[in-house]
């Protein structure tokens, strides 16, 4: 008779690293084979500019959650519950509530961090009470050994699994373009992620108007879906720098009708600061496609991209630096090369979702023992 596991997770929309995990691990063969799957969506909020929102409407979609997964628990006895967790805030409390559900049908269950936050919150007495309740007899997923200590006050280390995500394959020409070393062409940079500040948009931005103002020729594509940066910031911003002929938006783009844009740049810039940031899937996208990659010590990226050897980590929210890491790699097209095939490789020895499929499975194959 197979285990039988109940998941609670997100799925898109909106798209979102966790949701596209959630929908990978619901589509997978691998890790559905040989088990007996459950699924509840747990996603609240289906649209960018509502997350971290409340609303009549969002607490009656909570409500109907609740109401699923207690159904779903006392019509069938399941061996586990895997569940995407939120770390810190009002998604916290959400979770908090289905948490006691599986505290109240004494259902073994493992916790998948996307995010992080749990030991900053933790500082104030009642997340400290909850965090106690909701990790007590508990095992976790985290995405990067480097992410432990948000909960090592909570999970011995015994608890905790490591499963950095991955990602499908997308259909490329499998070819890197040959760089003519002695000549400087217009260099493209890429910068693809939701439109939010904290990304680093008006950062980049800004290094981008070093560059023109320095002479040098370069292009900078943007894509993403508009969130807290609209597009009359943006374009007021493109305006005000003088960026008109060396910086194009173009709008939300997904699956293969990202193809033609990692194919035809030259480097992945990836500025970020969010701070729910751990794992961003959009840098296993660029190395997949053989891009250098200029980013941040942000949750686990020192852990995607190697300082120095398939990219530049710069400190955040410093266009100076930014500006710089941009000028080195326009003006050392082997040096971008070869960092671009150095993460290639990388993604393809660590990232792609067939390993990530059988490390998830042979987590849930041990939790369940």
């Amino acid at each position: 008779m197979k285990p039988k596991i109940l998941f609670i997770m997100h799925i898109p929309p909106p798209v979102n690293g966790a949701a596209l995990v959630g929908q990978y691990i619901k589509n997978s063969k691998i890790i559905n084979k040989d088990i007996d799957s459950d699924y509840i969506n747990l996603t609240a909020s289906f649209s960018l500019e509502k997350i971290g929102k409340g609303g009549y409407n969002k607490i009656k979609i909570i409500l109907s959650i609740l109401k699923k997964v207690f159904t779903s628990l006392k019509a069938n006895d399941y061996d586990l519950c895997y569940m995407t967790l939120t770390a810190k805030g009002a998604g916290f409390y959400k979770d908090f509530l289905i948490v006691l559900l599986l505290k109240l049908f004494r259902v073994k269950a493992i916790y998948h961090f996307h995010n992080k936050g749990v030991s900053k919150s933790s500082q104030k007495w009642f997340n400290n009470f909850l965090y106690k309740i909701t990790f007590k007899n508990t095992k976790c997923i985290l995405l990067a050994p480097s992410l432990y200590k948000d909960i090592q006050r909570y999970v011995p280390e015994e608890n905790v699994f490591f499963c950095p995500n991955g990602i499908p394959k997308l259909q490329t020409k499998d070819e890197i373009t040959k760089i003519e070393n002695s000549v400087i062409t217009p260099c493209k940079f890429l910068f693809l992620s939701n439109m939010m500040e904290e990304k680093g948009v008006l950062e980049l931005l800004k290094a981008c108007s070093i560059l023109k103002k320095e002479g040098y020729p370069f292009n900078c594509d943007f894509i993403g879906a508009w969130s807290d940066i609209t597009e009359d910031v943006f374009m007021h911003t493109i305006h005000s720098l003088s960026l008109e002929n060396n910086v194009t938006f173009h709008g939300k783009k997904y699956n293969q009708d990202k193809v033609e844009f990692f194919e035809t740049s030259d480097v992945f810039v990836f500025p970020t600061y969010y701070h729910n940031e751990c794992f961003p899937l959009v840098l296993l996208e660029a190395m997949q496609f053989g891009l250098p990659i200029i980013s941040t010590p942000e949750g686990a990226i020192e852990e995607i991209v190697l300082n120095n050897a398939t990219g530049l980590i710069i400190e955040q929210q410093n266009v100076d630096a930014l500006a710089k890491a941009m000028k080195f790699m326009l003006k050392n097209p082997s040096i971008r090369k070869q960092y671009g095939l150095a993460g290639k490789k990388r993604f393809q020895e660590n990232f792609t979702l067939d390993i990530f499929e059988k490390k998830i499975s042979f987590i849930l194959k041990n939790t369940l023992k």
